[in-house]
């Protein structure tokens, strides 16, 4: 992982240095697949660039939303409306902001994150290279990881029985996803972790 977050910090400090020349905010999606590294790298990442990290985990369907249609739909289990509305328009309107994260585990709304515009903001996660929201970000990145190591990854973070709902329920709405849309071929550099 510290190889290819050396080669992603390279990449994307390069397109630092443009977005800086033309004085814009760079606004990054960092997409893939689970136990890929998205967070893992948006966080080191952060500590370099000192940069907001906005997680789309945050933007996953509430219970009241959810139906067969939507659920069938790829990549429709995340509430890419909400999340234009309420964090890519006003980043691309350089306005300050704030949002509530919908906490999946607890089933309610959580307390508002501000966030105020800066140099770069990072958007972590599967689902934010979806196509309602693509011709936002400036840079696109995508992680992969083989499955075996992913499975090892998901079952020391989650548990066996959380790897089993992610075998069963989330890896194939995710697989689904990045079919439907060709998501790693759309993005500008991608990593196998």
């Amino acid at each position: 992982m510290k190889e290819i977050a050396e080669t992603i910090q390279y990449n994307i400090r390069r397109e630092i240095e443009n977005a800086q020349k033309n004085k814009q905010c760079l606004l990054v999606a960092i997409d893939g697949r689970c136990a890929s590294g998205k967070t893992t790298l948006a966080k080191c990442l952060q500590k370099i660039y000192g940069c907001d990290v906005i997680h789309m985990d945050h933007f996953f369907l509430r219970p009241e939303q959810i139906n067969e249609q939507r659920l069938s739909e790829p990549g429709g289990n995340v509430d890419y409306e909400r999340f234009l509305d309420e964090v890519l328009l006003p980043l691309k309107n350089k306005k300050s902001f704030a949002y509530r994260p919908y906490d999946c585990k607890k089933q309610e709304m959580t307390e508002a994150i501000p966030i105020k515009q800066n140099t770069i903001t990072l958007i972590e996660g599967s689902y934010c290279c979806h196509p309602k929201l693509f011709e936002h970000y400036d840079v696109k990145i995508f992680l992969t990881v083989n499955e075996k190591k992913r499975i090892e990854r998901i079952k020391a973070r989650n548990g066996e029985a959380g790897c089993i709902q992610f075998r069963d329920k989330w890896i194939p709405l995710e697989e689904c996803y990045f079919t439907a849309f060709n998501i790693e071929a759309c993005c500008d550099y991608s990593f196998e972790t």
